[in-house]
């Protein structure tokens, strides 16, 4: 489970900021206290968080920032070479953050132990890097400054020899497991697949994905024919089909893509076939129905195909107890449907592996429906500098039962745009054209 993640000097993040999944210490206890927190060992965890605040505020950098240190521990070690750029993209409004390191850290628990690690990085090298685990106390397994390397005792028979093996443009994380370090192994497999991240604008990887599970398993296909009922899209059943490459039920545009790849392999495209979802609707005649009309998936609305791509990874991370991080979550479904989803996360009796969502949003309406605590909800606000500051409503002074949507809304709580100028500008402009246009018809 996720603790707490830090990032600063990060394209948008100037001065560290941390965004934090450890329960405050909030003074009303109420049912969404026992709902929205778990128990880890000695730690209250939240099962979800949502962040808020204007466009360009930095809501997405902070879920890019998440990503980017998970693909660099996974990745730097295997597949950058010597000398290859590493893509991080630090602060680019302040001069002395040209000449800083990004930095990332992170604390997770896993098998009941807590692991803080971190490291400081440009476009050229790893600049620092350091591991602790507490059992009892926190204890330290390695910290790398530059080339120089301090290793605890007890870990040092997971790394002999390989500081120097490990390139400035890689992690000795990274390195270490890939010459089978135990410790190593164990926090990357965290890393794979406890600790992972969708979009919510571009749904073509774990679309596939889902649609993947929904042929190849019976349970799964029963979960999702049930959920896609009880979202109320107006589909009563769904099925898989295989159709040929060249079927009228593909759009144009693809049917035209795997024509060619026919064309290439020397067969009729009738012959490859390509798996498609078949929705059901019901057919009626007056008010009785007597059938069912079958419809492609990509007929379907752009939220109902969203909903149901998503939901493999979302099914994913709550049987496996995992943390998923996603931006604009949003986008394209009802906030109905946006709303179930954080509901389905929030309740122990959906959840019970404790799985954690973290989602950049818009939906307002969230803030209204008594469904997230005060240390639940996050905002991202640049300051003068262009630098975003992140911070939770439970560190400003407000009561549980306000309306944090209406005062959201009004500004209360920062994070928002400042809109005052457009409508004015607008209304300018257009007595100017009136004005020009008028003048015109005098002189015509």
């Amino acid at each position: 489970m996720l603790i707490e993640f830090s990032v600063g000097n990060y394209r948008s993040f100037h001065q560290p900021v941390t965004l934090s999944m450890q329960a405050a210490s909030l003074r009303h206890k109420g049912e969404i206290d026992r709902q929205n927190v778990f128990l880890a060992g000695k730690f209250r965890l939240l099962r979800s968080a949502a962040i808020y605040g204007a466009n360009a505020s930095g809501k997405s950098n902070l879920v890019r920032a998440m990503m980017f240190m998970r693909r660099f521990v996974l990745d730097s070690s295997t597949k950058l070479q010597a000398g290859d750029p590493i893509d991080v993209q630090r602060f680019a409004f302040n001069m002395s953050a040209r000449q800083e390191p990004a930095y990332f850290q992170i604390i997770f628990l896993l098998d009941g132990k807590r692991y803080r690690y971190g490291f400081e990085v440009d476009e050229k090298r790893v600049h620092a890097e350091w591991l602790y685990r507490t059992r009892q106390r926190e204890t330290r397994l390695f910290v790398r400054e530059g080339e120089v390397f301090d290793i605890s005792g007890p870990f040092r028979k997971e790394t002999t020899g390989l500081e120097s093996r490990t390139r400035d443009n890689a992690l000795f994380l990274s390195t270490l497991a890939q010459f089978n370090s135990p410790t190593a192994i164990a926090l990357l497999d965290w890393f794979r697949s406890r600790f992972q991240g969708i979009s919510g604008l571009d749904d073509t990887f774990y679309g596939t994905y889902t649609m993947h599970r929904f042929e190849a398993e019976e349970n799964f296909r029963q979960r999702v024919r049930e959920l896609i009922r009880l979202a109320d899209v107006g589909i009563s059943d769904l099925t898989i089909k295989n159709v040929p490459f060249n079927s009228p039920a593909l759009p144009e545009e693809l049917r035209n893509v795997l024509e060619t790849i026919a064309q290439q392999e020397g067969k009729p495209a009738s012959e490859f076939l390509l798996p498609r979802i078949q929705t059901f609707h019901p057919l009626f005649k007056g008010e009785t129905q007597i059938s069912q009309e079958s419809l492609d998936m990509d007929e379907e609305s752009e939220g109902t195909q969203k909903f149901f791509y998503l939901l493999g990874p979302l099914l994913d991370t709550l049987e496996d107890g995992i943390t998923l991080v996603t931006d604009e979550l949003e986008a394209r479904l009802h906030p109905l449907l946006t709303r179930e989803i954080v509901r389905m996360f929030n309740s122990p009796q959906s959840n019970p592996r404790n799985a954690q969502l973290i989602f950049a949003t818009h939906d307002a309406g969230l803030l209204g429906e008594c469904m997230l605590r005060r240390d639940q909800i996050w905002f991202t606000e640049k300051n003068r500098y262009g630098a975003t500051d992140l911070y939770s409503l439970a560190e400003m002074k407000e009561r549980h039962d306000a309306s944090f949507d209406k005062n959201y809304l009004a500004g209360r709580y920062g994070a928002i745009p400042f809109l005052g100028g457009l409508r004015p500008f607008l209304e300018q402009e257009m007595q100017r054209g009136e004005k020009t246009e008028a003048e015109r018809s005098k002189t015509s």
